[in-house]
């Protein structure tokens, strides 16, 4: 039997208003002077002030650099470290997407070494001890990154996005407070909703799945299945925007355990080249994907079904495979999710491109359940065409 085992935050605090537990956190740490990384958006929509006063009201001093961009580059990133060495701290806080989060992350690890972040994307180094305390505070529902050992950089000149891994990357504390993602829009509850479904799918359905990712795998999908709709269409829903937060952690928690598949492998060259929103690649692939992922595997997308909400009671095992499919279709006509790839003006003539980015993508393409060649790759990105 082979051995498996589970990553997680050193404490997480959830519920609304758990917001207040910062100062306990702070102290716990022995904070004494924290910086906050973030983003224009968390920062136009208020969403800093009350972690800010809380950590000052408990002695901390806080620095805040709000200028993570959406899917940063390893530029971006490089910026942002050079202003976060400017002084010395004993927190980093991540507060916003999985942007800020990764960010967030990576600084910590790389003001407590002299270790190059474009060694670390290039594979020639290793991140060989933890940072900086770090605590990351998710105002959406998406990337699972307060969750991950993962943080996710843009190399514009290979147009891919990289992924550093490592178990130094996990937060020590998590707050998954549901009144900060009140105020999200629909779209991007949409898309980032659809980015935590795709992690708890795919890390069920990989070979590295294990008793903890399908556990908790299996829960983030039913999690995320009843209330999503739910969310996008009524952003104050509460109970909703808690599930979609618990969804989207435990799907960072399968991603520690276990790992996402070809659909990431897939959507990494459309952000990586044409700057296509992670989530929304995500969403657009994750059917397809799935109905090609659906032979020989029908026993578990009955498994998946089932926490989806579908009746599959008299349904064959194929039948089964595929009402999920047609589920994940409709959910993102309902979320208004493009369809294709369109609109990006993605035609035939990039498929080359799109497959070649893809297929280097194998440490999650060998993680698929079913194997997937380059000409399975091109006839996938052919339909969205």
């Amino acid at each position: 039997m082979s051995t498996y085992s589970l990553l997680s935050a050193g404490r997480t605090f959830a519920g609304a208003g758990s917001i207040e537990h910062i100062k306990e956190i702070a102290a716990d740490l022995g904070a004494t002077r924290a910086l906050i990384i973030s983003d224009q958006g968390v920062a136009r929509a208020g969403l800093l002030g009350k972690p800010k006063a809380l950590l000052e009201a408990a002695g901390v001093a806080v620095t805040v650099i709000d200028s993570t961009p959406p899917e940063p580059d390893v530029g971006q990133v490089e910026a942002i470290l050079a202003s976060a060495s400017a002084q010395s701290y004993d927190l980093i806080v991540g507060i916003g997407g999985g942007s800020a989060m990764d960010v967030a992350k990576i600084v910590a690890v790389l003001l407590a070494s002299d270790v190059a972040l474009r060694d670390l994307l290039r594979g020639k180094a290793t991140i060989a001890k933890r940072g900086v305390p770090t605590l990351m505070i998710p105002t959406t529902a998406g990337t699972g990154s307060e969750a991950t050992p993962n943080s996710i950089v843009l190399v514009p000149e290979d147009e891919l996005k990289v992924g550093i891994v490592s178990p130094k990357l996990i937060p020590d504390c998590v707050i998954l407070d549901p009144q900060l993602s009140a105020g999200l829009p629909p779209a991007i509850t949409a898309s980032t909703g659809m980015d935590a479904l795709t992690h708890a799918i795919e890390c069920y359905m990989s070979k590295k799945g294990n008793p903890f990712s399908e556990l908790l795998a299996l829960k983030a999908i039913a999690l995320i299945a009843r209330s999503i709709r739910r969310a996008y269409t009524d952003g104050s829903d509460l109970d909703a925007r808690h599930d979609m937060l618990l969804g989207a952690y435990y799907g960072g928690m399968c991603i520690a355990t276990s790992s996402t598949t070809a659909v990431h492998a897939l959507a990494y060259p459309l952000g990586g080249k044409y700057r296509i929103p992670h989530g929304v690649s995500n969403a657009i692939l994750l059917p397809y994907v799935m109905r090609f992922n659906g032979v020989g595997n029908e026993a578990k997308f009955r498994d998946v079904a089932i926490s989806m909400g579908i009746d599959v009671a008299g349904r064959s095992p194929q039948q089964a495979t595929t009402a999920v499919v047609d589920a994940l279709f409709a959910l993102n006509r309902d979320l208004a999710i493009p369809a294709d790839l369109k609109q990006w003006n993605i035609t035939a003539a990039d498929l080359e491109t799109l497959v070649d980015g893809a297929a280097k993508v194998t440490r999650l393409l060998d993680n698929n359940p079913r194997a997937m060649s380059r000409a399975d790759i091109a006839a996938i990105y052919q339909q969205l065409v």
